[in-house]
């Protein structure tokens, strides 16, 4: 059964371990959709479950912090909380 875009997106965020980031444009060329970035971050703004899919460990290439649905300082606390730094 083939996967849905959000799906794909999902999966490899799973993946990211604690402590380690990965961008938006990280994930888009995992999924095989090279210029969906902001869709990425649509997929993951309705995120059901960020204990199984930490949708936090994703970061824009600048280095910020980009968006998150319960607000940035929440994510900046929790990647801090787990080792990351900029």
């Amino acid at each position: 059964m083939k996967k849905s875009f959000t799906e794909k997106v999902y999966a490899v965020v799973a993946k990211i371990p604690k402590g380690k980031t990965m961008t938006y444009k990280e994930v888009t060329i995992k999924i095989g959709a090279p210029h969906a970035a902001r869709a990425v971050g649509n997929a993951l703004n309705k995120n059901p479950d960020t204990k199984k899919v930490p949708c936090h460990r994703v970061i824009r290439s600048d280095g910020t912090v980009g968006g998150y649905a319960f607000g940035n300082k929440k994510k900046i606390a929790i990647l801090k909380s787990e080792g990351w730094s900029k």
